[in-house]
Formats: C-alpha cells, sequence, structure tokens
C-alpha cells in the first residue's frame, strides 16, 4: 500500500510538470507583443564513487556513515516569460519571471529518495528610460571575462564548469544602468534584505554588497572595472581586459583584490584527534588577491582552443592542505587499531567524513591551469578539457558532446577526477561523473 502511495505522488508530480508547461505554452498565443518560453529537459546523472579519500575511509570504518549519491533521474520544466507595460512616465516597463519545477528520483547508497520541488529563479520589473535602465528582484548578473575562472563575477558568483549548463538563480537585488555607443556602466545593491543579518548568514553569494561596473570599449580591447563593498568582506576592486588581437586570436586577463575573505579553517586542537562537534568553519581572514590570464582561438574549420591559468588567494594554502592530510592519515591510523569500542570508531569515520568539507570551496589549489579543445560542426559541439593543479598533479578531464535541433538538444559530458596520488582531485567523494540530457524548448 506505501509503495503503491509513493509510486502515485511521483506520477502526480511528473503530471503536474507536464501540465503546467503545457498551460505555459498555450500561454504564448495569448501573449500581444510579449515573449514566453518553455524548456522541457530529462536528466539523468551518474556518478561513480572513489574508493580512496576520507569518504571511502569513513565508509569502510562504518558503513554508509556518509551516503554517496551514485545516480538521480530528473525531469524538470523551465518557464519563462517577459510581459511588457504600456509606457510608463515617457518610459517603458516590463516583468520578467522564470520558474523551475522538477521531479527528482536520487539513488543512494543504501536507498533511493524521490522528491519534487518548484522555485522560482528569476522575477524583476524593469524600467527603461532612455540611456537607463532600472531593475528590482531576483536577477542573473554575472560580469567579468574567462571561462573557467572570473574573479570579478562579484554579483551571481556563478559556478563554472558544471557538466551540464542548467538555468542560473538570480540574486535579489536593485539595479541601475546606463549605456552609451561605447561605454556602460552599473550599480548594484545585491541581497539589500541581509543588510543586517549575522556574517554567518552573509557568505558567498548571500553577503548583502553594493558592486559597480564600468566598462569601456578602445578599438580591438574591451576595458572592466569594477568595485564592491560588502557588508561582512568590506572593499574589493577588480578590472579586466579582453583584446581581439585578429580574427582567430583573443586574449583576456582579470584582477581583483579583496580586503577581506572567507575560507575553510580547522580548529587547531583538532588537527589530529577525533572531535565530537564539527572541527570546520568558515574563518574570515584578511587581504587577498585572485588573478586570470587567458587566450582563444578560433580555426577556420570551427576548431577553438582556449587555454587559461588562474590564481585565488582565498583558496587554502599548500600548509593547510598538508595538515589536512595529516589529519586523514592519523585518523585513519587509529581507526585501524584493533579492539576499539564501536562509538569511538563511529566517532573516527564522523570525522574523516567531515574531512571532505572544504572540498566545498570553489578552487582547492591556488595555482590552476586550464585547457578546452572544441570542434563546431553545422549542428553538433564536441569538446574535451583539463583542469591541472601543478602543485599536487591533480587533474580533472572532461569530454562533451551537443546536438542542437530545431527545437531539441541533446547534451552527454563525463569527467574524471584523479591525479597523483597526493593530488586533492584524486580524494574527492567522486572518481567520474556523466550526464545525458534532452531539452525541448518551444
Amino acid at each position: 500500500m506505501a509503495r503503491r502511495s509513493i509510486l502515485a505522488r511521483r506520477r502526480v508530480a511528473v503530471g503536474l510538470v507536464l501540465a503546467l508547461a503545457a498551460q505555459f505554452a498555450m500561454a504564448q498565443t495569448r501573449i500581444d507583443g510579449d515573449t514566453a518560453r518553455v524548456d522541457l529537459r530529462l536528466r539523468y546523472d551518474l556518478s561513480q564513487a572513489n574508493p580512496g579519500g576520507p569518504i571511502a575511509d569513513a565508509n569502510a570504518l562504518a558503513p554508509g556513515i556518509a551516503a554517496h549519491a551514485s545516480s538521480h533521474a530528473v525531469a524538470e520544466a523551465e518557464l519563462r516569460g517577459t510581459w511588457r507595460a504600456p509606457s510608463v512616465a515617457a518610459g517603458r516597463a516590463a516583468l520578467t519571471a522564470a520558474a523551475v519545477i522538477d521531479v527528482e528520483r536520487r539513488t543512494l547508497t543504501h536507498s533511493h529518495e524521490t522528491r519534487a520541488d518548484a522555485r522560482l529563479i528569476e522575477g524583476f520589473a524593469a524600467g527603461d528610460f532612455g540611456h537607463w535602465q532600472a531593475s528590482a528582484g531576483r536577477k542573473v548578473v554575472a560580469w567579468d571575462i574567462g571561462y573557467g575562472f572570473r574573479p570579478n563575477d562579484v554579483v551571481q558568483q556563478e559556478e563554472r564548469r558544471t557538466l551540464l549548463a542548467l538555468p542560473q538563480e538570480g540574486r535579489p537585488l536593485l539595479e541601475a544602468e546606463r549605456y552609451g555607443a561605447q561605454t556602460a556602466a552599473a550599480l548594484v545593491w545585491v541581497n539589500p534584505h541581509h543588510a543586517n543579518a549575522a556574517p554567518n548568514e552573509q557568505r558567498g553569494a548571500a553577503e548583502s554588497a553594493v558592486a559597480a561596473r564600468a566598462y569601456a570599449r578602445d578599438g580591438a580591447a574591451d576595458w572592466h572595472f569594477i568595485g564592491r563593498w560588502g557588508r561582512h568582506t568590506r572593499a574589493s576592486v577588480g578590472t579586466a581586459l579582453a583584446w581581439v588581437v585578429s580574427d582567430e586570436l583573443e586574449l583576456h586577463a582579470s584582477t581583483r583584490l579583496l580586503q577581506r575573505h572567507d575560507r575553510w579553517q580547522i580548529e587547531p586542537q583538532a588537527m589530529h584527534a577525533p572531535r565530537a562537534t564539527h572541527p570546520w568553519h568558515q574563518a574570515t581572514l584578511g587581504r587577498a588577491a585572485q588573478a586570470l590570464v587567458g587566450a582563444s582561438w578560433t580555426g577556420e574549420r570551427q576548431i577553438s582552443l582556449i587555454a587559461e591559468w588562474w590564481y585565488d588567494g582565498t583558496a587554502m594554502t599548500n600548509r593547510e592542505w598538508d595538515g589536512w592530510r595529516s589529519r586523514n592519515v592519523a585518523l585513519t591510523a587509529l581507526g585501524g587499531q584493533s579492539g576499539l569500542p564501536q562509538n569511538l570508531i563511529s566517532a573516527i569515520a564522523g570525522n574523516l567524513a567531515w574531512q571532505a568539507t572544504p572540498f566545498a570551496a570553489g578552487n582547492l589549489r591556488r595555482n590552476n591551469v586550464f585547457v578546452r579543445l572544441a570542434w563546431q560542426p553545422a549542428r553538433w559541439v564536441v569538446s574535451l578539457d583539463a583542469l591541472v593543479t601543478p602543485s599536487d598533479r591533480g587533474q580533472v578531464v572532461t569530454a562533451a558532446a551537443q546536438w542542437q535541433g530545431e527545437t531539441l538538444r541533446i547534451n552527454a559530458a563525463w569527467r574524471s577526477y584523479g591525479g597523483s596520488a597526493d593530488a586533492l582531485f584524486a580524494q574527492l567523494p567522486q572518481r567520474s561523473a556523466a550526464v545525458l540530457a534532452a531539452t525541448w524548448s518551444f
């Protein structure tokens, strides 16, 4: 009876996704002069657990203490529309909204779970008053240049290099923009509702901040100047340059200086002994710098190459990672002793699982090298890329293919994590990951 009830809820959730998408599509014929779009996406993600690393060591001591999601299937509908209002005080106004409704079936180590979710990823009102535009609401505002990393993406703070490009969830903000023939400027207050929030609620993209951007085109060069004042991290300034050298070659660079930054740190007394509470926390530290230098080349046969190097001073230092590795060794050795009580074994396993916490950082190592080769014949995009961390010879290799039809898009991608025995990428919970997706747009 319980199983039939679960299956019934799944059918209802999937039916809701399809019904709402159909109703939204029908609205296109009823909106005069406005726009509406529906993307129906079926996606299957598969990941292979890493037999090594702290998560594997934790599960070896206490099986199942750190659940690993091996695969999940998702049926998703993205609904997006823009509704334009008549002239308002010598300007024009519009309302843009985008929502995602999905049903997910996830396979865990020893169980399965199904969930249905609906969320608003964008919803903002915009006004156009000649050279000035203003927006208020939840909106995606992505700045800076670069493919693998963007130091000056200070508003959206988008996750880069995902296996599948999925719709971004906008940030709550107020924005004013001005455009000229060769220049542009923008002023954004992001997360105004967090202005008086506690520091722990203002980490990363959730921080309340005021950011400004100025853009100028000078011949074949595009200049970007960015400043930000965060309620928690204070001031940061940055600049970026994209220079089109020829029809085939483009060079780009980006730098940013930060007054404060957040980074994972462990309690000093927890280095070689298990703790009863989580020893890792986000600490607010002092100055840091970020930089990126890259080039892109495009040949006549639709072959392109991107090469980038970047430095992220907000990542953990080599010494901190050495301490992390030393703690893993000490905990594993302690757990391997005979005659330990079960409660101590569980505590050691839990501490090993906590050792995966700093993997949540955007960049694990400070120095990174990225290369991407792509071929784009007709409706296809085929790519192969690699991210390498020279300090520990770690590597992430990704192969991807996309076919684009009139209304149907097919994506497939595979990624492998590894490198030397000491490489951080070889310690991640996943050894490899893959995705297959079909998106129908109308």
